[in-house]
Protein backbone atom coordinates (compact mmCIF):
# COMPACT_ATOMS: atom_id res chain seq x y z
CA UNK A 1 0.00 0.00 0.00
CA UNK A 2 1.16 2.98 -1.26
CA UNK A 3 1.74 6.30 1.38
CA UNK A 4 -1.60 7.79 -0.06
CA UNK A 5 -3.40 5.22 0.01
CA UNK A 6 -2.51 4.67 3.80
CA UNK A 7 -3.35 8.29 4.30
CA UNK A 8 -6.49 7.61 2.74
CA UNK A 9 -7.20 4.84 5.12
CA UNK A 10 -6.02 6.46 7.72
CA UNK A 11 -8.33 9.45 7.19
CA UNK A 12 -11.69 7.44 6.79
CA UNK A 13 -10.85 5.41 9.81
CA UNK A 14 -10.27 8.35 11.84
CA UNK A 15 -13.77 9.85 10.64
CA UNK A 16 -15.57 7.01 11.41
CA UNK A 17 -14.27 6.83 14.83
CA UNK A 18 -15.65 10.59 14.87
CA UNK A 19 -18.99 9.78 13.64
CA UNK A 20 -18.97 7.00 16.75
CA UNK A 21 -18.00 9.75 19.46
CA UNK A 22 -20.43 12.43 17.89
CA UNK A 23 -22.93 9.64 18.51
CA UNK A 24 -22.07 8.91 22.12
CA UNK A 25 -22.07 12.41 22.59
CA UNK A 26 -25.53 13.01 21.79
CA UNK A 27 -26.65 9.47 23.68
CA UNK A 28 -24.92 11.68 26.71
CA UNK A 29 -26.86 14.46 25.64
CA UNK A 30 -29.68 12.78 25.88
CA UNK A 31 -29.22 11.15 29.40
CA UNK A 32 -28.54 14.65 30.62
CA UNK A 33 -31.93 15.77 29.65
CA UNK A 34 -33.47 13.16 30.88
CA UNK A 35 -31.45 14.27 34.13
CA UNK A 36 -32.98 17.90 33.85
CA UNK A 37 -36.74 16.14 33.48
CA UNK A 38 -36.18 14.38 37.07
CA UNK A 39 -34.59 17.03 38.72
CA UNK A 40 -37.35 19.62 37.70
CA UNK A 41 -39.85 17.40 38.65
CA UNK A 42 -38.42 16.50 41.86
CA UNK A 43 -38.26 20.37 42.39
CA UNK A 44 -34.01 20.46 42.17
CA UNK A 45 -33.62 23.72 40.20
CA UNK A 46 -29.58 23.36 41.07
CA UNK A 47 -29.15 20.43 40.34
CA UNK A 48 -31.22 20.88 37.18
CA UNK A 49 -29.10 23.75 35.72
CA UNK A 50 -25.95 21.75 36.18
CA UNK A 51 -27.69 19.01 34.28
CA UNK A 52 -28.59 21.77 31.55
CA UNK A 53 -24.75 23.20 31.14
CA UNK A 54 -23.89 19.39 30.78
CA UNK A 55 -26.44 18.39 28.42
CA UNK A 56 -25.29 22.16 26.30
CA UNK A 57 -21.66 20.38 26.26
CA UNK A 58 -22.51 17.16 25.19
CA UNK A 59 -24.30 18.81 22.62
CA UNK A 60 -21.52 21.21 21.31
CA UNK A 61 -19.45 18.79 22.06
CA UNK A 62 -21.18 16.54 19.27
CA UNK A 63 -21.51 19.20 17.07
CA UNK A 64 -17.70 19.89 17.04
CA UNK A 65 -16.79 16.20 16.39
CA UNK A 66 -19.60 16.05 13.60
CA UNK A 67 -17.70 19.13 11.99
CA UNK A 68 -14.46 17.26 12.22
CA UNK A 69 -15.36 14.60 10.69
CA UNK A 70 -16.82 16.36 8.08
CA UNK A 71 -13.63 18.41 7.45
CA UNK A 72 -11.68 15.23 7.40
CA UNK A 73 -14.11 13.26 4.94
CA UNK A 74 -13.44 16.26 2.60
CA UNK A 75 -9.81 15.38 3.03
CA UNK A 76 -10.18 12.14 2.34
CA UNK A 77 -12.58 12.62 -0.57
CA UNK A 78 -9.28 14.75 -2.18
CA UNK A 79 -6.73 12.20 -1.28
CA UNK A 80 -8.74 9.97 -2.94
CA UNK A 81 -8.77 12.08 -6.46
CA UNK A 82 -5.33 12.13 -5.75
CA UNK A 83 -4.85 8.77 -5.60
CA UNK A 84 -7.28 8.28 -8.86
CA UNK A 85 -5.46 10.68 -10.71
CA UNK A 86 -2.31 8.84 -10.30
CA UNK A 87 -3.54 5.77 -11.27
CA UNK A 88 -4.92 7.37 -14.28
CA UNK A 89 -1.16 9.10 -15.10
CA UNK A 90 0.39 5.51 -15.14
CA UNK A 91 -2.35 4.65 -17.80
CA UNK A 92 -1.19 7.42 -19.78
CA UNK A 93 2.69 7.30 -19.33
CA UNK A 94 2.57 3.47 -20.83
CA UNK A 95 -0.27 4.87 -23.38
CA UNK A 96 2.74 7.71 -24.47
CA UNK A 97 5.76 5.45 -24.48
CA UNK A 98 3.52 3.26 -27.18
CA UNK A 99 3.03 6.19 -29.19
CA UNK A 100 7.12 6.84 -29.09
CA UNK A 101 7.39 3.22 -30.18
CA UNK A 102 4.83 3.58 -32.91
CA UNK A 103 6.72 7.17 -34.10
CA UNK A 104 9.56 5.61 -34.17
CA UNK A 105 8.30 2.53 -36.42
CA UNK A 106 5.80 5.33 -38.31
CA UNK A 107 3.65 2.61 -38.47
CA UNK A 108 0.36 4.35 -39.37
CA UNK A 109 -1.92 1.53 -37.84
CA UNK A 110 -0.33 1.02 -34.66
CA UNK A 111 -0.34 5.16 -34.42
CA UNK A 112 -3.89 5.87 -34.77
CA UNK A 113 -4.37 2.47 -31.92
CA UNK A 114 -2.78 4.05 -29.77
CA UNK A 115 -4.14 7.55 -30.15
CA UNK A 116 -6.97 6.23 -29.47
CA UNK A 117 -6.41 4.43 -26.48
CA UNK A 118 -5.02 8.13 -25.93
CA UNK A 119 -8.32 9.72 -26.04
CA UNK A 120 -10.27 6.95 -24.37
CA UNK A 121 -7.87 7.32 -21.18
CA UNK A 122 -7.94 11.32 -21.21
CA UNK A 123 -12.43 11.06 -21.23
CA UNK A 124 -12.31 8.37 -18.95
CA UNK A 125 -9.76 10.93 -16.13
CA UNK A 126 -12.40 13.85 -16.97
CA UNK A 127 -15.18 11.49 -16.09
CA UNK A 128 -13.18 10.11 -12.79
CA UNK A 129 -11.86 13.77 -12.31
CA UNK A 130 -16.25 15.21 -12.66
CA UNK A 131 -17.01 12.51 -10.22
CA UNK A 132 -14.72 13.59 -7.52
CA UNK A 133 -15.23 16.87 -8.23
CA UNK A 134 -19.16 16.82 -7.83
CA UNK A 135 -18.27 14.62 -4.88
CA UNK A 136 -15.82 16.89 -2.86
CA UNK A 137 -18.30 19.67 -4.02
CA UNK A 138 -20.73 18.25 -1.38
CA UNK A 139 -18.86 17.22 1.31
CA UNK A 140 -21.21 18.81 3.75
CA UNK A 141 -24.24 16.71 2.05
CA UNK A 142 -25.47 13.97 4.57
CA UNK A 143 -27.39 11.98 1.34
CA UNK A 144 -30.40 12.47 3.74
CA UNK A 145 -33.35 13.08 1.42
CA UNK A 146 -34.01 16.68 1.57
CA UNK A 147 -37.89 16.43 2.64
CA UNK A 148 -36.93 13.95 5.55
CA UNK A 149 -34.77 17.11 6.85
CA UNK A 150 -37.48 19.69 6.15
CA UNK A 151 -40.40 17.45 7.59
CA UNK A 152 -37.75 16.44 10.67
CA UNK A 153 -36.71 20.53 11.28
CA UNK A 154 -40.32 21.50 10.70
CA UNK A 155 -41.96 18.93 13.52
CA UNK A 156 -38.83 20.16 15.67
CA UNK A 157 -39.98 23.33 15.25
CA UNK A 158 -43.70 23.34 16.02
CA UNK A 159 -42.36 21.47 19.21
CA UNK A 160 -40.35 24.47 20.05
CA UNK A 161 -43.15 26.65 18.91
CA UNK A 162 -40.93 28.23 16.35
CA UNK A 163 -41.88 28.92 12.52
CA UNK A 164 -38.94 28.12 10.26
CA UNK A 165 -40.62 28.19 6.95
CA UNK A 166 -39.08 31.15 5.63
CA UNK A 167 -36.05 30.19 6.57
CA UNK A 168 -36.50 26.91 4.79
CA UNK A 169 -37.41 28.91 1.52
CA UNK A 170 -34.03 30.41 1.42
CA UNK A 171 -31.83 27.59 2.62
CA UNK A 172 -33.11 24.94 0.01
CA UNK A 173 -30.38 23.77 -2.09
CA UNK A 174 -31.27 23.87 -6.41
CA UNK A 175 -32.63 21.09 -8.24
CA UNK A 176 -30.16 21.55 -11.15
CA UNK A 177 -28.36 18.83 -12.63
CA UNK A 178 -24.60 18.80 -11.92
CA UNK A 179 -22.29 16.65 -14.04
CA UNK A 180 -22.56 14.72 -17.62
CA UNK A 181 -26.06 15.10 -19.86
CA UNK A 182 -27.35 11.81 -20.74
CA UNK A 183 -25.88 11.70 -24.01
CA UNK A 184 -22.52 12.39 -22.85
CA UNK A 185 -23.20 9.15 -20.22
CA UNK A 186 -24.62 6.72 -22.90
CA UNK A 187 -21.59 7.62 -24.91
CA UNK A 188 -19.43 6.91 -22.12
CA UNK A 189 -21.06 3.83 -21.32
CA UNK A 190 -20.79 2.89 -24.55
CA UNK A 191 -17.48 3.53 -24.60
CA UNK A 192 -16.55 1.74 -21.29
CA UNK A 193 -18.43 -1.85 -22.42
CA UNK A 194 -16.47 -1.68 -25.72
CA UNK A 195 -13.41 -1.48 -23.74
CA UNK A 196 -14.40 -4.15 -21.38
CA UNK A 197 -15.91 -6.36 -24.55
Amino acid sequence: MSGLEQALFNLKFTAKQLNRQAVKAGKDETAEKAKIKKAIQQGNTDIAKLYAGNAIRKQNERLNLLRLASRIDAVASRVQTAVTMRQVTGSMTNVVRGMEGAMKSMNLEKISMVMEKFETQFDDLEVATGYYETATSSVTATGTPQEDVDKLLNQVADEAGVELHQELVEATPSKQKVGPTEQEEDGLGQRLRALRG
